[in-house]
């Protein structure tokens, strides 16, 4: 972009200065041009067509009419100030001005988990999906899919803080721009936190809205009054179910995808969890085996791995969950997340203070907590023995640190006679055969 004889006049540095102001003018135009091409080529065609309403389009696009102007303007201004020799002098007092309109986009990245999920919703529709198909085969597409122009704008704002950086890098220190770039930078980081915190309100309530409960004794006040997700995904739980498990700033709430009409929703399973009263156990590879119950326990199931568990505090619940991650990454994810929730609440104990909890089974009561803990009482008095054979199994399989005093305590309900005793003994070598 630079004249030949004026480059020769140049430092590296100051090259190094023009190259960066060029690359955020050049990502400018390029930024504009995919937004004119996502009107064009699919909004505009799909509306003219009746492909989809234009309500529906509103909600997709959002408002592409007031954002490529935005971008024109930058562009407009940073022509302006480029010298006939291809020279930008000063680009802080014009970033300083224009950084703050980027606010705009509060509402378009907010909208985008709605927006998502309405287009592939949209794309169940014969007609949509073979348009968007014509368009990923045509050459202007540059094989992207439609979603990937939309998230183009998302994508180009995290660009600016690294942009501008990267201009005072190679800016002099002894230069009139180097005090105005850091105030730029200050500027859009603003922006950006306060675009992600709007962001993340606006996803937050998306998943609170597509909560369904079961149970009235679920519908915790610290659910709906959330305004933040900490951490979202799927987990399988001990007996490989799959969960859909939100941990929002005060609480942990599991779930199970279901489809209503079409729309993805998710059931609420079992009690959700405040974060103040949530323990956390990092377990280790092969500390449980998935797969079933107790009886899952004794047979021949893999070691799981990618495991923790969450639990209460109080053991009156009776509420423990065993779960795992699809990789090693997720679950570290998952418990550095958990840990920082709980952090503030959690109190200095030592670990023989830890309550060991029974497991509940995971399977018909899934869908019926209100009849968890009468069930598991049925359980307990129509097969003692074996009841006690699983309480067993699970002290020595979660690798808590139980002192004899704790063992003794979950089994305080139940007098042993010697003879019963022996027979445990004998049937702890045989429990494949006694329990299949």
């Amino acid at each position: 972009m630079l004249d030949v004889n004026m480059k020769e006049s140049l430092s590296t540095k100051e090259i190094k200065r023009q190259e960066a102001i060029y690359e955020m003018s050049r990502g400018e135009q390029d930024l504009i041009e995919d937004l004119k091409l996502a009107r064009k080529a699919y909004h505009d065609p799909m509306l003219k067509l009746s492909i989809m309403s234009e309500e529906e389009l509103t909600h997709i696009f959002g408002d592409l009419d007031s954002y490529i102007p935005l971008h024109e303007d930058l562009l407009a201004s940073l022509g302006e100030a480029t010298k006939p020799d291809g020279t930008v002098e000063q680009i802080g007092p014009i970033l300083v001005k224009w950084l703050p309109r980027l606010h705009a986009y509060k509402g378009y990245c907010s909208n985008q988990l709605a927006a998502k999920a309405l287009l592939d919703q949209k794309k169940q529709d014969r007609r949509v999906q073979d348009f968007l198909q014509r368009c990923l085969e045509s050459p202007f597409s540059r094989k992207l899919d439609l979603w990937s122009f939309l998230d183009i704008p998302r994508s180009r704002l995290v660009k600016y803080p690294l942009l501008l950086k990267e201009i005072l890098r190679h800016t002099p220190k002894d230069h009139p721009d180097v005090q105005i770039l850091e105030e730029a930078i200050t500027i859009i980081q603003g922006v950006l936190s306060d675009i992600n915190l709007k962001k993340g309100e606006s996803e937050c309530q998306y998943y609170i809205d597509k909560l369904e409960y079961l149970d009235e004794k679920q519908k915790d006040p610290r659910i709906e009054g959330s305004k933040a997700l900490l951490c979202h995904g799927e987990l399988k739980n001990k007996n490989g179910h799959k969960l859909y498990v939100f941990l929002f700033q005060d609480i942990l709430v599991l779930t199970r995808p279901v489809t209503r009409n079409e729309r993805q929703s998710y059931q609420v399973y079992r009690q959700p969890i405040p974060v103040q009263e949530l323990l956390l156990e990092d377990l280790q590879d092969g500390d449980v085996k998935m797969g079933g119950s107790f009886r899952g326990a004794f047979g021949n199931s893999d070691k799981a791995k990618n495991i923790f568990r969450v639990r209460f505090q109080d053991p009156s619940p009776g509420q423990s969950h065993t779960l795992q991650a699809n990789d090693i990454f997720h679950k570290q994810q998952w418990v550095n997340c958990i840990r920082t929730a709980i952090a503030p609440f959690q109190r200095t104990a030592a670990a023989g203070d830890l309550k060991e909890l029974p497991e509940l089974s995971e399977e018909s009561e899934e869908n019926n907590p209100s009849a968890s803990n009468a069930k598991v009482q049925r359980r307990q008095s129509a097969m003692s023995g074996i009841t006690e054979m699983e309480l067993e199994e699970n002290t020595s399989e979660c690798g808590s640190v139980l002192d004899s005093e704790e063992v003794k305590g979950l089994k305080i309900h139940r007098t042993l006679s010697g003879h019963r005793k022996t027979r445990e003994k004998q049937l702890s070598s045989k429990r494949k055969e006694t329990l299949v």
